[in-house]
């Protein structure tokens, strides 16, 4: 197999390299992302390897297609870049990493409401330059408050155990409740109007689908406690990112941080530190005091990592040899 990895970095090289000695497949990687543009360079390979901010559209499978590329390998859970009917239509498998490192994920988000609600990177700021004065950095305790889990997959059961470990009230919303993790657990399946009502942490772990786009909106916002945060290691289109910026200038919600945006891709992933950001959304996002954004690095641990490249080979591996994909996203 002939394998044209995209959107790579030096610790997705290093660790499929280390994972391919099993393997021994022909990989390419490529630093640059899949889209219309790129499309050509796949010519020649039988599979390519790509992540979540890569353009895999109608337009981009026919041209795979055309290049004969035979197997879309997802080296990641989600799978909302990829047009499956179109790539059901042109007879190319897709295959994903269903779970890599749930609680490399989960535990970022912590780590995100921490630094939320404790001001943890102002107090760093401070600091290092030698200024102790701690005026402003107020706090709360999440003993006792109410989080709410949007989304009862792996990730957020492990996310819902963490803050109960806090001594957090559980209360959670799925369109497809898992009873007995609730019972074993004691979280308390609501509604989603509730969810928005109660919350004093909403952290969502949900797919990105038609129907979870933008719900968190305006109006479900305006629900929310005025000093509730959000903690987002799921989707960016999850939230409407115009009506975040309404909700935090209007302060009908406390804070957020968010790991992930909606309209990420041209940023997350790159320096703009010496470039002007014409995003201004995120621009706006990024001045907010009580906003947190980090780069879409929540699967990032070493763990995650050599799963990530493990799974997706042996994918690839079972495509080749003609076995069964018990990683295949079907349309």
């Amino acid at each position: 197999m002939k394998i044209a990895f995209f959107d790579t970095h030096s610790y997705d090289r290093n660790s499929f390299t280390e994972s391919n000695k099993n393997f021994l497949f022909n990989i390419d990687f490529h630093d640059f992302k899949l889209n219309e543009n790129t499309v050509i360079t796949a010519h020649g390979y039988d599979a390519v390897c790509v992540f979540v901010n890569d353009v895999v559209n109608e337009a981009v499978i026919k041209s795979l297609a055309e290049n004969g590329i035979k197997l879309i390998a997802l080296r990641c859970a989600g799978y909302n870049n990829v047009d499956l009917n179109a790539a059901k239509a042109a007879g190319i498998k897709v295959v994903r990493v269903p779970a890599y490192s749930p609680y490399a994920v989960a535990e970022h988000g912590a780590a995100l409401l921490l630094s939320l609600t404790r001001h943890t990177p102002q107090a760093y700021l401070r600091t290092k330059t030698a200024n102790f004065n701690i005026e402003g950095l107020t706090g709360r305790d999440l003993h006792g408050l109410t989080a709410g889990i949007m989304g009862t997959g792996k990730i957020g059961q492990i996310m819902a155990g963490i803050l109960k470990g806090f001594g957090m009230k559980i209360i959670v919303y799925d369109l497809f409740p898992n009873a007995k993790w609730a019972q074993e657990s004691g979280a308390e399946y609501v509604s989603l109007e509730e969810i928005f009502k109660q919350s004093d942490v909403l952290s969502l772990h949900c797919p990105l689908t038609e129907q979870t786009k933008h719900i968190v909106n305006h109006d479900t916002m305006k629900m929310m406690k005025s000093d509730a945060v959000i903690i987002n290691t799921g989707r960016g289109a999850l939230i409407d990112s115009k009506a975040l910026v309404h909700a935090l200038k209007h302060k009908h919600i406390g804070g957020i941080g968010m790991d992930v945006y909606e309209e990420e891709s041209k940023y997350f992933f790159s320096d703009w530190s010496t470039d002007i950001m014409k995003d201004d959304v995120l621009a706006r996002l990024l001045t907010f005091p009580n906003v947190i954004i980090t780069s879409h690095q929540a699967f990032l641990t070493t763990n995650a990592l050599k799963n990530i490249a493990d799974t997706t080979m042996e994918n690839i591996k079972a495509f080749a040899e003609g076995g069964e994909l018990v990683n295949e996203v079907k349309a």
